[in-house]
């Protein structure tokens, strides 16, 4: 059995950018710092950052008074800089920049007087953070049929956004139906849907036939790692989606000659290198990195770490 390693995987800059931004912090200002939702979606990374000094809550009314608090990577709503604000909490914006610029688009779709049409999963912490730029103009449309039977005040005002994590193949037959149904449609300036995204899913696709099984390493709240499982199985494999080495079941490798590995943004390098050396022990016999598309973005980081 052979193990295939895509690369692009793992963490993207903005991921990087955020978790930097908690070990800055905690530098800089002391234990402990608090943060608003999990800093990025995967509980290994969450739990590392809690034994540095890192509080996470999902209430900033949680949040002593006068406290550091760190806002996570997918973007927040306006309301809650208002509340820390009204908490007096010191507030420290790691947005990911690629879904402040999501955000921006909304604002600026919203002044003009557009209705937006949000692609995207409802329940996901980012699109919350969006629609609250504007949730009187805003509208979130999952799927090809929802968008097939969306309705707006005027057919000549609409606006497109995506939320940055999304399956590409699935948001352009979203976006497809969108246009067809709104000639007018507006777009944002530069594609939603961030490079690292597109660029994990690419890899997976170039090994289409290639594979007879895919784990994807990624936390289950991780929307970019469902979507790299989705890809996988829609190869016609069997996929799973692993937190890490421990949810591997033998059973899964029997028969199997091939085995493509991937992982998601903001899986750390570590749970993929603790997988490989799982399936070493379960009977790989070589280990394959296979290149994609080099990855050289960064981000800086927020001013008040720097």
């Amino acid at each position: 059995m052979k193990v295939l390693l895509c690369r692009p995987r793992g963490f993207c800059a903005g991921v990087e950018r955020a978790i930097e931004t908690v070990e800055r912090a905690l530098v800089k200002f002391g234990r402990p710092v608090y943060v608003r939702h999990e800093i990025v979606h995967n509980k290994v990374v969450v739990l590392d950052l809690v034994a540095k000094g890192a509080i996470f809550v999902d209430d900033l009314a949680q949040v002593p008074a006068g406290s550091h608090v760190i806002f996570s990577a997918h973007g927040v709503a306006p309301e809650v800089f208002s509340q820390a604000n009204q908490y007096h909490l010191h507030a420290i914006d790691a947005t990911c920049p690629l879904v402040t610029k999501v955000h921006v688009e909304a604002k600026r779709f919203a002044a003009k007087g557009y209705t937006i049409l949000l692609i995207g999963h409802a329940d996901h912490v980012e699109v919350e953070g969006v629609v609250g730029e504007a949730p009187e103009q805003t509208l979130v449309v999952a799927t090809a049929e929802q968008a097939e039977v969306v309705q707006v005040p005027n057919p000549q005002m609409v606006a497109v956004l995506t939320q940055t994590t999304l399956s590409v193949d699935e948001a352009m037959r979203v976006m497809n139906v969108l246009k067809r149904r709104f000639p007018a449609l507006a777009t944002p300036r530069k594609e939603d849907i961030c490079y690292a995204t597109t660029n994990r899913q690419m890899a997976v696709k170039s090994l289409r036939g290639k594979v007879d099984l895919w784990l994807v390493i990624g936390d289950r709240m991780s929307s970019n790692s469902n979507r790299l499982r989705e890809l996988g199985a829609d190869s016609g494999v069997p996929a799973h989606l692993v937190l890490g080495a421990a949810e591997i079941l033998p059973q899964w490798l029997e028969g199997k000659a091939a085995v493509g590995i991937t992982s998601g943004a903001s899986t750390p390098e570590s749970s993929v290198r603790a997988v490989v050396d799982r399936l070493r022990e379960l009977g790989a016999t070589s280990v394959e990195e296979v290149d994609g598309i080099p990855e050289t973005v960064e981000f800086s980081l927020p001013r008040e770490v720097r």
